[in-house]
Order: C-alpha cells, then sequence, then structure tokens
C-alpha cells in the first residue's frame, strides 16, 4: 500500500528523475563548502530552534546562507525561503524560526548581489540564481536531520515573496526534487510585468534597478537592455525575450507540484493577472492549485502576515508532510475591506472564498456606457502625466479607495476619453477584470492609452479608482479603427446603488512611458463594459483583525508633490522684486470651515451650519538664517498654516509669497521648499541612503540636484546609512526623515512635530540638526509642542491661538517681557528675608534659586524702580535685577490673554 508521504511524492514523479546526478552533486558541493565556518546562534524565542549561519561556495560565488532546526532528532521535510527583492535572508528569519518550530529543516539565502553574498544580480537566471537553488537542495539532501523520498532527493518545499517567490516557480520547473511551493507576490512573465502590452513600466523599473544597487550591480546584458529601454521609452524585441527566457512562464509546462499562490490587491507591479496565469497554467498541469488574494501588495497595504505564513505551513503540512488532515484552505480566497473599526482606528476585513478558483472573468455583467466619439491629446513626452497609482504607496491611497473615500488620482482635460454609465439600480461587487470593446485611431504611429474604470458617487463630486490601478495598451496602426477589446485592472471593488462607473482612457500616466512626440487619439465605444462577478463567492460572516496602519507622512508628501506640480493652475498674482530675498512674508492670511451646530431636529429649518476661521487675519515675516518657532494650542492653527503655506491647501483670504512668489498649487516656488510631517514612512528592507534615493527619484527630478551627501552630512547617521531603516532606533528614523526633507537643500525647510517620540539625547540632536541647517543662510520654520526645546532652538517666534496672531518676534523678547525678575545678590539670601520681600505690597511671590544667591520675584503691581527700592531699603546687596522668563511661562501668559 502507497502510504501518506509516498502518495504525496506523486506529483513529483510525473516527470522522470535522475537521482544518482544528484548525489554525486551533493557530494561535490560539500567539497567545494569544506572550507566554511559555521556558527552556532541561541535563539531566546519559545519553543527553541537552532540557527547556523554559513557562506557557501557555489560555482565560485559565496552565498550567505542561515539553516534553522527545532528540536527533534527524526528526519523532517526541509523548506526554502527566499526573500524579496533588495533584500537579504535576514527579512526571511521569522518566517524560518516559525516554520523550524513546526518541524521542517529550513533553509535561508541571500541571493547573488544581495545581502553579503557575491556575484551579480541574473533576475533569476536559470543558470545562476536557479541553479543555486538546486545547489542548495543538494546540500540539505547530505544533511542528516532531513527527510529523503531517495538519495540525493530531500522532501522539500520552497516559499518567497516577489524575487523569492518567483524563484520558487523557477526551482519548481527545473528541479524536478521540489515537492510543494508558495510563491507570493510575485511574477509569472517578467516581460509582462515590466513591459505590459509593449508599455515600459518607467518608475518600478527605475525602483527595481535602483533597489538592486544600481545598473552596476547587474548582469551587463540586464544593465545594458535596461540603459537602451529607458532612453527609448519602448521595449524591443530583445529586452521582451531575455526577461521572458529568466520568467517562471519560460517553464510553465514543467511546474507540476502543489502550488498556493498568493497575489497582493494593491500591486501595480506584479497585478493579480500575473497570479492568474499562474494558476491556470499549473492547474492544466495536473497540480493542486490555491489562490489567495491579500490586501496589500508592493504598493504597500496590509500584508497579512500572520495568517499568510499560517497557510503556508498548513500548506506544507499536507503536501510535505503528507498530513491528511491539514487545512488548507479553499481554492480561492480575497480579503475584503468593511469600513473602519471605531475603537482603535483598525480597518476591518473579512475574507471571501470559494471551492474553484473563478479566474478573471467569472460571472461576467454587462453595464451600458454612454459617450460621443473623443479626441484625446497626448502631450509631447507625456508631460503632465496623469496619476493612478504611486509605487510604494499606492496601497495606502487604494486603502481610502477601498473604503470609498477616495485616494488619489488625477486626469488631465483634454488628455483622456471618459464614458459613464447611467446610475447603477443595484448595489454589486467587481471581482476579477472588466472588458470593454473601443476603437482607437492615431493621427500617426502608435496609440498608448491607459484604461481605468472609476467608481464615482451619486452627486458626481467624488471619484474612487479602486486599488490604484490603470492599465495599459499600446494599439499599433494595424490595430487602429478596429474594434478592439480591452482588458481592464483585475480588482475587488463593492458598487453602491446610484453610483455610477466610469470608464476613463487617459493619454498618460506617471508610472509609464509615453511617446515622446505628441499625437491625437479618437477614441469611440464599440460596446458596454463587461463587469466579473466571481458569484460563487461565500463572504465570512465575521470580520478578521486586521493591523492598523496608516497612510506614510512622507509618502503623502510624494504624492501631493506629484499632483500639485502636475495641476493646472490660474495665472499667479505677479512676482514682487522687493521681497526674492524673503523666504516667507504672510499676509492677512484667513481659512474658513463650516461645523455643524448641534440643533435638534425640530428646528432643522435654520441653518445647521456655522462658520468657524482656523485661520483668521494672519500677518507675519521669516527672515534668511532664522529658526522660526510655531507655537499655539491645539486648534490654534498651526497646521492649517503649514499646509497653506506647502500648498496643499487654498487660503479664503490673505496672500503668502515665499521668495516673493505667491503660493499655488503647483507653484515653481514650491521647489525651494523641504517638507517634513511627523510619522514619515520609509522601506524597512533598504538602507537609509537606497531610500533617500528612491524618494528623490519617485520626485522625477534631476539626480544631480538631490545634494544628498549635503544633507546627510547636516542629518548625521554617520554609518547607518548603510544599514536597513529596520535597524534603526526612532532618533535616527526621525533624523532620516529631516534628511529626506533636506533633499535638494531648500532654501526653507518646514518641520512639524520633528521630535515627537524621541528621548531627551535624540531631541538634543535634532536640535542640533535644525541649528546646522539653518547656520548656512537658509530658513527653518518648525511646529513643536515642547517649549523647552524650542526655546533653545530657535531665534524667532510665531505664537497662534485661536487662529489668530498673538505675538510674533525674537524669542529672548518675547521671554523677556513678562512680570518675573531674576534678583541676584552678593551674598546667600536667608529665608526670614526672603518672606519679607514676598510680603511687599505689589510682589505676588519672591521664590529663592537653587544657588540661594538669587531670587525670582512676581511683580503683581508694583514696578522694577519700587521693587529696586525695596531691596536697597532692606540692605540686600544686589548684584542685578533683570527680567526672567520661560518660554512656559510667557506662552501660558500670552494664550490666556495675560491671566496666566
Amino acid at each position: 500500500m502507497e502510504t501518506p508521504v509516498a502518495r504525496t511524492s506523486r506529483w513529483r514523479r510525473l516527470l522522470p528523475r535522475t537521482r544518482g546526478r544528484w548525489a554525486a552533486a551533493a557530494a561535490a558541493l560539500l567539497v567545494l563548502a569544506g572550507a566554511g565556518t559555521w556558527t552556532a546562534v541561541a535563539d531566546d524565542s519559545a519553543p527553541a530552534v537552532h540557527r547556523e549561519d554559513r557562506m557557501l561556495r557555489v560555482d565560485g560565488v559565496s552565498l550567505d546562507t542561515s539553516y534553522f532546526t527545532g528540536k527533534g532528532t527524526g528526519r523532517r521535510p526541509a523548506v526554502l525561503i527566499g526573500h524579496g527583492f533588495g533584500g537579504s535572508k535576514a527579512e526571511t528569519r521569522a518566517q524560518a524560526e516559525q516554520l523550524a518550530a513546526d518541524g521542517y529543516a529550513v533553509l535561508t539565502w541571500s541571493a547573488r548581489g544581495f545581502g553579503k553574498s557575491g556575484g551579480t544580480i541574473g533576475l533569476n537566471a536559470p543558470d545562476r540564481e536557479v541553479k543555486d537553488v538546486s545547489r542548495l537542495i543538494d546540500w540539505l539532501a547530505a544533511r542528516p536531520e532531513v527527510q529523503l523520498d531517495a538519495d540525493g532527493d530531500p522532501r522539500v518545499g520552497i516559499t518567497g515573496a516577489s524575487y523569492g517567490g518567483a524563484v520558487s516557480l523557477l526551482a519548481a520547473g527545473y528541479d524536478h526534487r521540489v515537492d510543494a511551493i508558495a510563491p507570493q507576490i510575485t511574477y509569472w512573465n517578467l516581460a509582462d510585468a515590466l513591459f505590459p502590452d509593449g508599455v515600459f513600466k518607467k518608475l518600478w523599473t527605475g525602483i527595481f534597478v535602483n533597489s538592486g544597487g544600481g545598473c552596476g550591480n547587474f548582469e551587463k546584458q540586464l544593465c545594458d537592455l535596461y540603459e537602451r529601454v529607458a532612453v527609448s521609452g519602448k521595449p524591443d524585441t530583445a529586452a521582451r525575450t531575455l526577461l521572458t527566457e529568466r520568467s517562471p512562464s519560460a517553464v510553465a509546462d514543467r511546474i507540476k507540484v502543489p502550488a498556493l499562490i498568493v497575489q497582493g490587491q494593491t500591486d501595480s507591479l506584479f497585478p493579480l493577472g500575473q497570479a492568474d496565469a499562474m494558476a491556470k497554467a499549473i492547474k492544466a498541469n495536473g497540480a493542486p492549485v490555491s489562490v489567495d488574494w491579500i490586501a496589500g501588495g508592493h504598493d504597500g497595504g496590509d500584508m497579512e502576515t500572520g495568517r499568510v505564513h499560517e497557510r503556508i505551513g498548513s500548506w506544507f503540512d499536507r503536501y510535505l508532510k503528507g498530513e491528511e488532515g491539514a487545512d488548507t484552505g479553499p481554492a480561492f480566497r480575497v480579503t475584503r475591506t468593511g469600513g473602519i473599526d471605531s475603537t482603535d482606528g483598525a480597518a476591518l476585513t473579512r475574507g471571501a472564498s470559494s471551492d474553484t478558483y473563478p479566474g478573471l472573468h467569472s460571472g461576467g455583467e454587462t453595464v451600458e456606457l454612454r459617450g460621443r466619439t473623443q479626441k484625446v491629446t497626448s502631450p509631447p513626452g507625456g508631460d503632465p502625466p496623469a496619476i493612478s497609482a504611486v509605487p510604494g504607496i499606492g496601497g495606502s491611497l487604494a486603502q481610502l479607495s477601498t473604503l470609498g473615500v477616495g485616494g488619489l488620482s488625477l486626469d488631465f482635460p483634454g488628455q483622456y476619453a471618459r464614458f459613464d454609465s447611467a446610475p447603477l439600480t443595484t448595489s454589486r461587487r467587481i471581482t476579477g477584470s472588466p472588458t470593454v470593446r473601443v476603437t482607437v485611431k492615431a493621427d500617426h504611429g502608435d496609440a498608448v492609452l491607459f484604461g481605468k474604470v472609476y467608481d464615482v458617487s451619486p452627486d458626481g463630486k467624488k471619484q474612487v479608482l479602486p486599488a490604484q490601478l490603470a492599465a495599459p495598451y499600446r494599439i499599433t496602426p494595424a490595430e487602429q479603427g478596429k474594434p478592439l477589446e480591452l482588458t481592464l485592472p483585475a480588482v475587488d471593488h463593492a458598487l453602491d446603488k446610484g453610483h455610477r462607473l466610469r470608464l476613463v482612457l487617459s493619454a498618460t500616466d506617471l508610472g509609464y512611458a509615453s511617446p515622446a512626440e505628441s499625437a491625437t487619439y479618437t477614441v469611440a465605444l464599440d460596446g458596454p463594459l463587461t463587469v466579473p462577478t466571481a458569484p460563487g463567492l461565500e463572504t465570512a460572516s465575521a470580520a478578521l483583525p486586521w493591523w492598523t496602519w496608516g497612510l506614510p507622512a512622507a509618502a503623502v508628501l510624494i504624492a501631493a508633490a506629484l499632483l500639485l506640480t502636475a495641476r493646472r493652475r490660474t495665472a499667479p498674482p505677479a512676482p514682487d522684486p522687493a521681497l526674492f530675498d524673503v523666504p516667507l512674508r504672510i499676509t492677512g492670511l484667513s481659512k474658513k470651515y463650516a461645523r455643524s451646530t448641534g440643533l435638534p431636529q425640530a428646528l432643522s429649518f435654520v441653518r445647521a451650519e456655522e462658520t468657524r476661521f482656523a485661520v483668521r487675519d494672519l500677518s507675519f515675516r521669516v527672515e534668511k538664517g532664522q529658526v522660526l518657532g510655531l507655537l499655539g494650542p491645539n486648534g490654534a492653527g498651526k497646521t492649517t498654516t503649514l499646509r497653506m503655506l506647502m500648498g496643499l491647501i487654498t487660503p479664503d483670504d490673505g496672500e503668502i509669497r515665499v521668495f516673493g512668489r505667491a503660493i499655488r498649487p503647483g507653484a515653481p516656488v514650491l521647489s525651494r521648499v523641504g517638507c517634513f510631517v511627523e510619522g514619515a514612512g520609509f522601506l524597512p528592507h533598504l538602507s537609509g541612503r537606497a531610500n533617500l534615493e528612491l524618494y528623490w527619484k519617485a520626485t522625477g527630478r534631476p539626480d544631480a540636484d538631490a545634494r544628498i551627501d549635503e544633507a546627510l552630512e547636516i542629518a548625521g547617521l554617520g554609518d547607518a546609512l548603510a544599514r536597513a531603516v529596520r535597524t534603526y532606533s526612532q532618533g535616527m528614523r526621525q533624523r532620516l526623515a529631516i534628511a529626506q526633507a533636506m533633499l535638494g537643500m531648500p532654501d526653507l525647510l518646514i518641520l512639524d512635530e520633528p521630535t515627537n517620540g524621541l528621548d531627551p539625547p535624540q531631541i538634543r540632536e535634532m536640535r542640533d540638526v535644525m541649528i546646522r541647517y539653518a547656520a548656512g543662510g537658509r530658513t527653518v520654520i518648525v511646529s513643536s509642542h515642547l517649549l523647552s526645546e524650542v526655546e533653545q532652538s530657535c531665534t524667532h517666534l510665531v505664537v497662534m491661538d485661536r487662529g489668530r496672531l498673538v505675538q510674533a518676534g525674537p524669542v529672548a523678547e518675547i521671554t523677556g517681557s513678562g512680570d518675573m525678575l531674576l534678583v541676584t545678590a552678593a551674598d546667600p539670601l536667608t529665608e526670614p528675608l526672603v518672606e519679607k520681600i514676598a510680603a511687599l505690597p505689589g510682589i505676588g511671590s519672591a521664590v529663592r534659586t537653587d544657588d540661594g544667591h538669587g531670587l525670582l520675584v512676581r511683580l503683581d503691581g508694583a514696578t522694577s524702580p519700587q521693587l529696586i527700592a525695596e531691596l536697597v531699603r532692606l540692605d540686600v546687596p544686589l548684584t542685578g535685577v533683570g527680567p526672567h522668563r520661560r518660554l512656559e511661562d510667557a506662552f501660558l501668559t500670552l494664550i490666556s490673554g495675560g491671566s496666566a
């Protein structure tokens, strides 16, 4: 009778094997690796897991590996875990330890060109990275604790995310010893991912190359490929061929092992269509396949790490350990977002599932669209570009769109065709890729368009782009003038009754390369929009827990900057030459908001809103070299003022001029302004320097203008720049965020609560950073609630209360203008003498200083000359009398109208 272990091996026996060859290779590998040194690392967590680190030589290249085993002496299945692009084996440690504790022998490694491993990046080349995996399997086959199916053939599964997910698929295709795989958020065909429909995904590709350490860290033909396509803006046949040869799709007919495919819904790099292609191919080979659409992806969002790792563990329990009762989950599952938990602000999620994978076009329903034939202009070089996904932050934006509260999307009039449906008569949900037939003509050459489907509110004032995704199309002259079916981005999105669907075909998109030469396209509908509904899905009745995550503030600044620099603008006021050297002048600034009056329903005929001024008639001026502190209690209008200064919101009245230019959304002078808002987000697996380089690249400005080294010198991060950001302390992250705001060395730097969450030494370091920056003649504006720090770091203050200016001026002037005097004497002041002074008419209080030679006297009606006269009468040996007031005292006095 066939044992459970042998029964689960049947998937591997679908292809012929050569056992002796692998055994010989394993022996050769052990000889190659013999000079290495093992390091045993104790693990403090429970249950105990043992880790051994080793540099392993493979074909002359050093691979940095870690081997994890748990308790027990028997043989066990093995698991290989690959890491994501730009990362290393370190990012897989937690999963490795958990699997080891659950009874697996786990091997992790840093791929060529990453971490401490040698070699150059080959993008999972069969004769390099994929061959490395086979050599690692050879090594596992020689381990006494690893279960074998035959000589040289260990029982082994492979998992990994992104780059590591792709190598799991490739290894299954090239090495028949692989028994099960669980690829996550990865690609099936890298050429289709980076050159979809022949359109160059320029922004993601640039980030991809940069996170690999730059073009020089890649195999030469890959570097040449990138530079060639980046210059031309259009992929050539050689580029597509090379990337396809190194993709899992090249061995589609040879991947015949159980596969759990986890793909991200918020992923403009490797969208759901990549997972759909791999699922269909592997299932066609006769292997079990399950597909799981998680809430996150390469653009961010919730990666559901705990749930996904648990499911992968169960998958391996079934197909590696042979546990028939292991719960591998449904054939298809999708995570859906359903509002916000009012107790903690977390997004509420639940899973919907079915016993079969529906694909991307199941349960199609037609929705009629209306719209005449339209002319679309493609501007020279595709500038300004429409905005859909912004790499690295789209997940945060997509969460907003999933919750129905907006997100970021932008299309420019004249650059897109729009077709709307009638209001929906019932609610429905899109699950998959909508399709539509159109006819497109270009006045010359190829037509390049970007398709997206919006969810439009009943009043038409709000449109949501599900998952922030757009699909590119290159329509050749041979295809023009004929009905053409376009496949739109795959999403899972709920549509409410009364909402409309809006099809937009734009000539530009921020993430892609558009033709350099301007063109005009004619776009006409040729049929309805077909919407997939996946009717067999059942939604869970109870919400699943989901980690609370917020929009990274630094990413908001990237997106806002892209939006503001691209928005069409009205003509701004003429520059004022008299103010060209003045960093900031605010005149008569006001901003109003409406708020509910809380009137009872019976009085609803009375207007239920009243106007509240967030900022009212605010005026002040900042000069070069100043460090200005913006102070005020909660609700004083500080944040609103900063948002108007950064061009994020428009004032109702008044004017803001930066170096003589009026601030408007997209004003060119904003390039001279750097901003930091509390809570900047970084990619944790990249170094500090790599994060800054990626941020600058996303702004679209020339690399030479970044002046990264100058910013870093001021920020003072030292050797930490080469380390992954996940190893940084809070203070180091704050300084990195300040350095990010300093990129380009802006003349005006705006910092909102830069010391939040820092301990006293870190606060002192941050204070030094601000002072050093302003010392070069630049200007810093800092909003903070730490008055003692403002007093030590700022040269000038603006104090606000209830939207109005209370006082502005030098710190010394404001702190020295109160009613607290410091009296110093040559001899110590006795307690009886202090009591006599406190009892004098017009004196509120008198308190000795710590050294006994000073006295803090608060005047309550008396004047300074009157106090001095009384002190002389009491024979006090005076050495000095002068104003003394802490900023805290001054601040409380100012905002309380002098009563404090």
